[in-house]
């Protein structure tokens, strides 16, 4: 079972765990932010679910009919998840509003208060394994799990200071006014998980820096005279790049394609999980004059 996976069996296991005890608070103390807590780890539940069947499909090697893999499962499970988050926080600000008008206060706090902290700390565990998980995989569908539960902290803490406030400072009002700010932060978190789904989904390039690394650590290579077109995407935990090269007119077939090979591997060996396609063009040519996207000679940047 690869890193992804267990990742994503753990945030079920936790999902599940807080479900429960979470059901329990809110039925004991009839808290509307213990509601919204509850309502986030039902959500947390089926968003693992979904990441977890994400990076099954996403972890499956290339077929017939998908020779690129099928990385983009994860940006899809993460896109999913985006929606279901801001379901859920739509349905929470209601229902925090209402409160706010029914001005109705929580019963029996310490539940809520002794949930939310089993709550923080099981999921600082979880976030802090996730974290580890996506440093090592690069998995877009943990990344954006664990953003979630990261979340869960401020939506915990928020929870106790809530209940604390209107119940033992007296503060009428404080649980429904939090239950809104959480809502709130909910839908800022869908918002900031979608950006790199989408990026994903629509084959943005990488990064200018990663980009000119990678150009940096091809220009060692003595043989190549100029590096043009270069492309780059993302897929799930996979790379893809493509780039034009100038090389020698002069050089034999067989030449251009050994430093082609050589190259590849010192690429592939800075940059692994990175699938390369490689084209030689003789020196000065350029395939689409006046095309800023062409990108001419990117070597000269780092020469």
């Amino acid at each position: 079972m690869n890193l992804a996976r267990r990742a994503a069996l753990a945030s079920v296991a936790c999902a599940m765990l807080l479900g429960g005890l979470k059901a329990w608070a809110a039925w004991r103390t009839g808290s509307v932010a213990v509601l919204a807590s509850l309502a986030d780890s039902v959500l947390d539940l089926v968003a693992s679910l979904v990441t977890l069947a994400g990076v099954h499909w996403a972890s499956q090697p290339a077929d017939d009919k998908h020779r690129f893999g099928h990385g983009k499962a994860e940006a899809l499970a993460a896109l999913f998840q985006v929606a279901v988050i801001a379901v859920s926080a739509s349905a929470i600000l209601l229902r925090a509003s209402q409160r706010l008008m029914e001005r109705q206060a929580s019963v029996e706090p310490e539940y809520g208060i002794a949930v939310s902290l089993v709550a923080i700390l099981v999921t600082l565990a979880l976030t802090r394994y996730q974290r580890s998980v996506v440093r090592r995989t690069g998995s877009l569908a943990i990344g954006t799990d664990r953003i979630h539960y990261e979340s869960d902290l401020f939506l915990n803490g928020a929870v106790i200071a809530a209940l604390a406030l209107e119940s033992y400072a007296g503060i009428a009002g404080a649980d429904a006014v939090f239950g809104l700010a959480i809502g709130l932060w909910l839908l800022f978190g869908a918002w900031r998980a979608s950006v790199d789904a989408i990026g994903q989904l629509m084959d943005k390039e990488w990064p200018e820096e990663k980009r000119r690394r990678f150009v940096e650590v091809a220009a060692r290579h003595p043989e190549l005279i100029g590096l043009h077109d270069l492309r780059t995407r993302t897929s799930g935990t996979r790379d893809f790049v493509q780039f034009h090269i100038w090389m020698d007119p002069g050089m034999t077939v067989a030449a251009a394609h050994a430093v082609v090979e050589k190259l590849e591997a010192e690429l592939g060996a800075a940059f692994p999980g990175t699938e390369i396609l490689i084209h030689v063009d003789p020196e000065g040519q350029v395939d689409e004059p006046g095309n800023p996207l062409a990108e001419t000679d990117l070597l000269k940047e780092t020469r």
